[in-house]
Protein backbone atom coordinates (compact mmCIF):
# COMPACT_ATOMS: atom_id res chain seq x y z
CA UNK A 1 0.00 0.00 0.00
CA UNK A 2 1.29 3.46 -0.87
CA UNK A 3 -0.53 6.75 -0.42
CA UNK A 4 -1.79 9.15 -3.01
CA UNK A 5 0.45 12.14 -3.54
CA UNK A 6 0.90 13.89 -0.22
CA UNK A 7 3.25 16.29 1.51
CA UNK A 8 5.78 13.43 1.84
CA UNK A 9 5.14 11.19 -1.21
CA UNK A 10 5.54 12.24 -4.84
CA UNK A 11 3.99 9.14 -6.44
CA UNK A 12 7.30 7.26 -6.59
CA UNK A 13 9.30 7.89 -3.45
CA UNK A 14 8.92 9.46 -0.02
CA UNK A 15 10.64 12.65 1.04
CA UNK A 16 10.98 14.95 4.03
CA UNK A 17 8.78 18.04 3.57
CA UNK A 18 10.84 21.25 3.62
CA UNK A 19 14.10 19.39 4.36
CA UNK A 20 16.80 17.46 2.54
CA UNK A 21 17.91 14.62 4.82
CA UNK A 22 20.19 12.32 2.81
CA UNK A 23 23.53 13.75 1.76
CA UNK A 24 24.75 14.06 -1.80
CA UNK A 25 27.00 11.31 -3.10
CA UNK A 26 29.89 13.78 -3.40
CA UNK A 27 29.48 14.71 0.28
CA UNK A 28 29.47 11.04 1.26
CA UNK A 29 32.69 10.47 -0.71
CA UNK A 30 34.26 13.56 0.86
CA UNK A 31 33.45 12.24 4.32
CA UNK A 32 34.74 8.73 3.62
CA UNK A 33 37.92 9.98 1.95
CA UNK A 34 38.90 12.38 4.73
CA UNK A 35 37.27 10.79 7.79
CA UNK A 36 39.32 10.26 10.93
CA UNK A 37 37.07 7.97 12.96
CA UNK A 38 37.88 7.41 16.61
CA UNK A 39 39.15 3.97 17.53
CA UNK A 40 36.45 1.80 19.12
CA UNK A 41 37.14 -1.23 21.32
CA UNK A 42 36.99 -4.48 19.40
CA UNK A 43 34.78 -6.05 22.07
CA UNK A 44 32.86 -4.87 25.12
CA UNK A 45 31.87 -7.51 27.66
CA UNK A 46 28.21 -7.56 28.62
CA UNK A 47 27.27 -9.27 31.90
CA UNK A 48 24.23 -11.51 31.89
CA UNK A 49 21.34 -9.64 33.51
CA UNK A 50 18.07 -11.47 34.27
CA UNK A 51 14.93 -9.69 33.14
CA UNK A 52 13.11 -8.18 36.12
CA UNK A 53 9.47 -9.05 36.65
CA UNK A 54 6.70 -6.70 35.57
CA UNK A 55 4.99 -5.34 38.66
CA UNK A 56 1.23 -4.75 38.79
CA UNK A 57 -1.49 -4.44 36.18
CA UNK A 58 -0.02 -1.16 34.86
CA UNK A 59 3.64 -2.09 35.05
CA UNK A 60 5.91 -1.43 32.08
CA UNK A 61 9.56 -2.57 31.89
CA UNK A 62 11.87 -1.45 29.09
CA UNK A 63 15.20 -3.20 28.46
CA UNK A 64 17.97 -1.96 26.14
CA UNK A 65 19.22 -4.79 23.92
CA UNK A 66 21.66 -2.55 22.03
CA UNK A 67 21.72 0.22 19.39
CA UNK A 68 18.00 0.93 18.68
CA UNK A 69 16.75 -2.48 19.86
CA UNK A 70 14.52 -2.45 22.94
CA UNK A 71 12.28 -4.99 24.63
CA UNK A 72 9.13 -3.54 26.20
CA UNK A 73 7.14 -5.79 28.54
CA UNK A 74 3.79 -5.18 30.16
CA UNK A 75 0.82 -7.33 31.23
CA UNK A 76 -0.83 -6.35 27.92
CA UNK A 77 1.96 -7.10 25.44
CA UNK A 78 5.64 -7.90 24.84
CA UNK A 79 7.03 -5.66 22.10
CA UNK A 80 10.37 -5.42 20.30
CA UNK A 81 11.60 -2.23 18.65
CA UNK A 82 14.01 -2.53 15.68
CA UNK A 83 15.39 -5.95 16.69
CA UNK A 84 18.95 -6.61 15.52
CA UNK A 85 20.61 -9.73 16.95
CA UNK A 86 23.10 -10.36 14.12
CA UNK A 87 26.84 -9.78 14.26
CA UNK A 88 26.82 -7.12 11.55
CA UNK A 89 24.56 -4.27 10.46
CA UNK A 90 25.02 -5.02 6.79
CA UNK A 91 23.47 -6.67 3.73
CA UNK A 92 26.25 -9.28 3.87
CA UNK A 93 27.73 -11.39 6.66
CA UNK A 94 31.38 -10.84 5.75
CA UNK A 95 31.62 -7.02 5.75
CA UNK A 96 30.04 -3.97 7.32
CA UNK A 97 29.77 -2.57 10.87
CA UNK A 98 30.53 -5.28 13.41
CA UNK A 99 28.76 -5.54 16.75
CA UNK A 100 31.08 -4.68 19.65
CA UNK A 101 28.89 -6.17 22.38
CA UNK A 102 26.50 -9.09 22.48
CA UNK A 103 22.77 -8.37 22.62
CA UNK A 104 21.78 -7.30 26.12
CA UNK A 105 19.00 -9.89 25.93
CA UNK A 106 20.01 -13.04 24.01
CA UNK A 107 17.51 -14.12 21.39
CA UNK A 108 16.93 -17.38 23.25
CA UNK A 109 16.04 -15.48 26.44
CA UNK A 110 13.25 -13.43 24.87
CA UNK A 111 9.77 -13.89 26.27
CA UNK A 112 6.93 -14.59 23.84
CA UNK A 113 6.92 -11.61 21.50
CA UNK A 114 3.50 -10.23 20.58
CA UNK A 115 4.58 -7.40 18.28
CA UNK A 116 7.65 -6.16 16.39
CA UNK A 117 7.83 -2.45 15.54
CA UNK A 118 10.18 -1.63 12.66
CA UNK A 119 11.04 2.06 12.14
CA UNK A 120 12.72 1.92 8.72
CA UNK A 121 14.74 -0.25 6.37
CA UNK A 122 18.35 0.73 7.16
CA UNK A 123 20.46 -2.31 8.03
CA UNK A 124 21.24 -1.20 11.60
CA UNK A 125 17.47 -1.20 12.29
CA UNK A 126 16.05 -3.76 9.89
CA UNK A 127 17.90 -7.09 10.17
CA UNK A 128 16.09 -9.68 8.08
CA UNK A 129 17.87 -12.61 9.75
CA UNK A 130 16.55 -11.49 13.14
CA UNK A 131 13.09 -10.82 11.70
CA UNK A 132 13.03 -14.28 10.13
CA UNK A 133 13.90 -15.91 13.46
CA UNK A 134 11.18 -13.91 15.20
CA UNK A 135 8.58 -14.74 12.56
CA UNK A 136 9.44 -18.44 12.76
CA UNK A 137 9.45 -18.71 16.56
CA UNK A 138 6.84 -16.14 17.67
CA UNK A 139 4.68 -15.14 14.66
CA UNK A 140 4.17 -11.66 16.14
CA UNK A 141 2.25 -8.74 14.69
CA UNK A 142 4.66 -6.65 12.60
CA UNK A 143 4.12 -2.89 12.36
CA UNK A 144 6.14 -0.77 9.94
CA UNK A 145 5.89 2.38 7.82
CA UNK A 146 4.44 2.20 4.32
CA UNK A 147 6.01 -0.11 1.70
CA UNK A 148 7.68 -2.54 4.12
CA UNK A 149 5.24 -5.36 3.39
CA UNK A 150 7.37 -6.93 0.64
CA UNK A 151 10.47 -6.95 2.80
CA UNK A 152 8.65 -8.38 5.83
CA UNK A 153 6.76 -11.01 3.85
CA UNK A 154 10.09 -12.48 2.70
CA UNK A 155 11.01 -13.12 6.34
CA UNK A 156 7.93 -15.30 6.83
CA UNK A 157 5.92 -12.62 8.65
CA UNK A 158 2.21 -13.27 8.26
CA UNK A 159 0.57 -10.46 10.25
CA UNK A 160 1.81 -7.17 8.81
CA UNK A 161 0.35 -3.70 9.24
CA UNK A 162 1.78 -0.72 7.35
CA UNK A 163 1.21 2.82 8.61
CA UNK A 164 1.52 6.31 7.20
CA UNK A 165 2.59 9.17 9.48
CA UNK A 166 -0.04 9.80 12.17
CA UNK A 167 -1.92 6.57 11.41
CA UNK A 168 -2.65 4.26 14.36
CA UNK A 169 -3.02 0.53 14.91
CA UNK A 170 -4.49 -1.19 17.97
CA UNK A 171 -2.49 -4.19 19.16
CA UNK A 172 -4.98 -4.87 21.97
CA UNK A 173 -7.80 -2.96 23.62
CA UNK A 174 -5.20 -1.30 25.84
CA UNK A 175 -2.29 -0.83 23.40
CA UNK A 176 -2.41 1.59 20.48
CA UNK A 177 0.58 2.44 18.27
CA UNK A 178 0.83 5.62 16.18
CA UNK A 179 3.51 6.14 13.53
CA UNK A 180 5.14 9.53 14.08
CA UNK A 181 7.20 11.46 11.51
CA UNK A 182 10.96 11.61 11.80
CA UNK A 183 13.56 13.64 9.95
CA UNK A 184 15.39 10.83 8.18
CA UNK A 185 15.39 8.74 4.98
CA UNK A 186 15.47 5.14 3.79
CA UNK A 187 17.67 3.05 1.54
CA UNK A 188 18.24 -0.66 1.01
CA UNK A 189 19.84 -2.78 -1.67
CA UNK A 190 17.35 -3.63 -4.41
CA UNK A 191 15.05 -0.61 -4.10
CA UNK A 192 15.46 3.10 -4.88
CA UNK A 193 16.45 5.53 -2.15
CA UNK A 194 13.40 6.56 -0.10
CA UNK A 195 11.25 3.82 -1.65
CA UNK A 196 9.99 3.02 1.86
CA UNK A 197 8.71 5.40 4.52
CA UNK A 198 10.44 5.88 7.90
CA UNK A 199 9.28 7.09 11.30
CA UNK A 200 8.97 6.56 15.04
CA UNK A 201 6.29 4.95 17.21
CA UNK A 202 4.16 6.54 19.93
CA UNK A 203 2.49 3.96 22.17
CA UNK A 204 -0.51 4.44 24.39
CA UNK A 205 -0.12 1.46 26.69
CA UNK A 206 -2.84 1.52 29.32
CA UNK A 207 -2.21 4.77 31.17
CA UNK A 208 1.43 4.99 30.00
CA UNK A 209 2.71 6.89 26.97
CA UNK A 210 5.97 5.78 25.32
CA UNK A 211 7.65 7.39 22.32
CA UNK A 212 10.28 5.53 20.32
CA UNK A 213 11.64 8.46 18.31
CA UNK A 214 13.43 6.40 15.64
CA UNK A 215 16.32 7.76 13.62
CA UNK A 216 15.92 11.51 13.24
CA UNK A 217 17.60 14.83 12.87
CA UNK A 218 16.32 17.60 15.11
CA UNK A 219 13.14 19.23 13.81
CA UNK A 220 11.40 21.58 16.25
CA UNK A 221 8.18 21.69 14.23
CA UNK A 222 7.93 17.89 14.06
CA UNK A 223 8.63 17.54 17.78
CA UNK A 224 6.01 20.16 18.62
CA UNK A 225 3.47 18.29 16.47
CA UNK A 226 4.13 15.02 18.34
CA UNK A 227 3.67 16.77 21.69
CA UNK A 228 0.42 18.40 20.56
CA UNK A 229 -1.08 15.29 18.91
CA UNK A 230 0.11 12.54 21.23
CA UNK A 231 0.81 14.20 24.56
CA UNK A 232 3.80 14.15 26.89
CA UNK A 233 5.49 10.72 27.03
CA UNK A 234 6.21 8.97 30.29
CA UNK A 235 9.22 7.54 28.46
CA UNK A 236 11.02 8.74 25.33
CA UNK A 237 13.60 6.50 23.62
CA UNK A 238 15.82 9.07 21.92
CA UNK A 239 18.79 8.67 19.55
CA UNK A 240 22.02 10.22 20.84
CA UNK A 241 24.71 8.70 18.59
CA UNK A 242 26.01 8.55 14.99
CA UNK A 243 26.26 12.34 14.74
CA UNK A 244 29.83 13.04 13.63
CA UNK A 245 30.97 14.69 11.38
CA UNK A 246 28.28 17.25 12.12
CA UNK A 247 28.45 18.92 8.69
CA UNK A 248 27.27 15.64 7.13
CA UNK A 249 25.15 13.97 9.83
CA UNK A 250 23.17 16.95 11.15
CA UNK A 251 20.17 16.57 8.78
CA UNK A 252 19.58 12.90 9.68
CA UNK A 253 20.94 12.24 13.22
CA UNK A 254 20.52 14.49 16.25
CA UNK A 255 23.39 14.89 18.69
CA UNK A 256 23.10 14.66 22.51
CA UNK A 257 22.48 18.38 22.95
CA UNK A 258 19.59 18.20 20.50
CA UNK A 259 18.30 15.05 22.22
CA UNK A 260 18.08 17.04 25.47
CA UNK A 261 16.22 19.78 23.60
CA UNK A 262 13.72 17.15 22.40
CA UNK A 263 13.31 15.79 25.93
CA UNK A 264 12.43 19.25 27.20
CA UNK A 265 10.20 20.16 24.24
CA UNK A 266 7.93 17.12 24.65
CA UNK A 267 7.88 17.28 28.47
CA UNK A 268 9.13 13.69 28.75
CA UNK A 269 9.09 12.34 32.29
CA UNK A 270 12.06 10.07 31.49
CA UNK A 271 14.25 9.72 28.40
CA UNK A 272 16.70 6.96 27.54
CA UNK A 273 19.47 7.35 24.98
CA UNK A 274 19.75 4.88 22.12
CA UNK A 275 21.54 4.47 18.77
CA UNK A 276 25.03 4.44 20.29
CA UNK A 277 27.68 2.04 21.50
CA UNK A 278 26.84 -1.09 19.50
CA UNK A 279 27.91 -0.51 15.87
CA UNK A 280 30.49 2.06 14.81
CA UNK A 281 28.66 3.94 12.07
CA UNK A 282 30.27 7.39 12.26
CA UNK A 283 33.35 9.17 13.55
CA UNK A 284 32.74 9.84 17.25
CA UNK A 285 34.25 7.62 19.94
CA UNK A 286 32.06 4.96 21.52
CA UNK A 287 31.75 6.80 24.84
CA UNK A 288 31.31 10.28 23.36
CA UNK A 289 27.47 10.20 23.21
CA UNK A 290 26.86 9.44 26.93
CA UNK A 291 29.57 11.91 27.97
CA UNK A 292 28.12 14.65 25.76
CA UNK A 293 24.63 13.78 27.01
CA UNK A 294 25.73 14.24 30.63
CA UNK A 295 27.19 17.67 29.78
CA UNK A 296 24.08 18.74 27.86
CA UNK A 297 21.79 17.53 30.66
CA UNK A 298 23.79 19.45 33.26
CA UNK A 299 23.76 22.61 31.12
CA UNK A 300 19.98 22.30 30.77
CA UNK A 301 19.68 21.74 34.55
CA UNK A 302 17.89 18.44 34.16
CA UNK A 303 17.51 16.21 37.19
CA UNK A 304 20.24 13.54 37.17
CA UNK A 305 17.79 10.71 36.42
CA UNK A 306 15.70 12.58 33.82
CA UNK A 307 17.74 11.45 30.80
CA UNK A 308 19.62 8.19 31.20
CA UNK A 309 21.81 5.80 29.28
CA UNK A 310 21.61 2.10 30.02
CA UNK A 311 24.11 -0.72 29.86
CA UNK A 312 23.14 -3.49 27.43
CA UNK A 313 20.60 -5.68 29.19
CA UNK A 314 19.75 -3.03 31.80
CA UNK A 315 16.04 -2.39 32.46
CA UNK A 316 13.94 0.44 33.81
CA UNK A 317 10.42 0.48 35.22
CA UNK A 318 8.32 3.16 33.56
Amino acid sequence: MTPLRSDHFNGKTFFQPHHATSGRIEDLLRWKLFAKPARWPAKVTVPTTPLPSVEGDNGVVVTWIGHASFLLRSPQSNILFDPVFSERASPVTWAGPLRVHEPGVPFEALPTIDAVLLSHDHYDHCDTDSLTRLARKHQPQFLAPLRHRDLLAKTGAERIAELDWWESHSLTEDVTVTLTPSKHWSNRFGTPKNYRLWGGFFLQLGRKKIWFVGDSGYDAEMIRAVRERCGAPDLALVPIGAYSPRWFMEPMHMNPEEAVMLHIAVDARLSIGMHWGTFQLTDEARDDPPLALAEASESARLAPEAFRVLAPGESVNV
